[in-house]
């Protein structure tokens, strides 16, 4: 069976952009047909400077959403990656493997120690080095897929440079994945700069859309999004990258075309409309369902309990063959 693994970064409130571009593919897609792993990847979280109550908090609302959106722990295994330590027993093996070339041609270690550096910041040796980490996520599960958002795309080819060389080195440890986009919304964007990505760690957030919203905050966010000159409502990201993504987005949420949906709007203002209807009742039983979650908190940490020990038990053999491998000495 088809092993799947993919995971979440807690640096801040879940976007509809995750949704969209991950989650929902997660629920409707990928427990159904593999063996499916999701983790809450929460030592990604350190690379940059961060209050350690709030990475807490954003970890177990992270974990937390991901049921309420409908992630079911009889068909997936949910898990927070700090409760492995498979993660960072490989991911010590993998520096061992990969360049430091590799990594400062990293896309977004480049754009984020350039930020770091601009504002005056340190750059953390974690930052460099946290694809390694990424890679190790992959590799332990022996996962065949990998659904990320073009953003990340880079860091599987990593993975896959790195467990070729592995096998090659010493001997076939490692399954080699492939990482796969979804087709629609792969990049939800900025509904206030529609040429970034909507991220859920901007310190700019009116242009960004959370899980957790309310209701009017999502309306007035959507209402307010740029658009373009002119006034005529065409699909084309080049030219128009404001009306691209609200077609984009309300494409996702009913099941259309982008290029199709244009055709029906001959005012910016009917899109918006459509397009913030669409978004809320998307969310609405994702937000009551979290509503739900919290007010049984034992539930959620019995599942990520159960998670992480089977988690354990699916990455432990490939990690022990990777240390026997590389030459180290089993323990006595």
């Amino acid at each position: 069976m088809t092993r799947i693994f993919s995971g979440i970064k807690p640096t801040g409130h879940l976007t509809l952009g995750n949704y969209l571009g991950a989650v929902r593919q997660w629920v409707e897609t990928d427990q159904h047909k593999a063996d499916a792993l999701f983790c809450v990847v929460d030592l990604h979280a350190l690379t940059v400077d961060h209050d350690p109550a709030r990475v807490r908090r954003l970890s177990r609302q992270a974990a937390t959403l991901l049921l309420a959106a409908g992630l079911e722990p009889a068909r997936c295994t949910m898990f927070v990656q700090s409760h492995v330590d498979e993660h960072t027993r490989l991911s010590y093996l993998l520096e061992c493997t990969a360049s430091d070339g590799e990594m400062r041609r990293m896309i977004q270690y480049k754009e984020k120690s350039a930020r770091e550096r601009a504002s005056g910041g340190s750059v953390r040796l974690s930052l460099l080095t946290y694809p390694v980490l990424m890679a190790a996520d992959i590799l332990a599960y022996s996962a065949d897929e990998v659904p990320v958002g073009d953003d990340q795309a880079q860091h599987v080819e990593l993975t896959r440079d790195l467990a070729v060389r592995f096998n090659h080195r010493y001997g076939h440890t490692f399954t080699v994945p492939k990482a796969v986009l979804p087709t629609v919304a792969a990049r939800v964007m900025d509904l206030q700069d529609p040429t970034t990505k909507m991220g859920k760690s901007h310190a700019e957030t009116s242009g960004i859309v959370y899980l957790l919203d309310e209701a009017d905050v999502v309306r007035k966010k959507i209402m307010r999004a740029v658009t373009d000159s002119g006034s005529s409502v065409v699909y084309d990201r080049e030219a128009q990258p404001g009306v691209a993504n609200l077609l984009e987005i309300l494409a996702s949420c009913t099941g259309g075309k982008p290029a199709d949906l244009a055709e029906r709007y001959d005012s910016y203002g009917a899109l918006k409309r459509d397009t913030a209807d669409a978004v809320l009742e998307l969310l609405r039983p994702v937000r009551e369902r979290h509503a739900e979650l919290c007010a049984d908190p034992g539930y959620v940490d019995a599942v990520l309990r159960a998670g992480a020990e089977r988690a354990r038990q699916v990455a432990r053999p490939t990690v022990d063959a990777a240390y026997a491998a590389i030459g180290l000495m089993p323990p006595a």
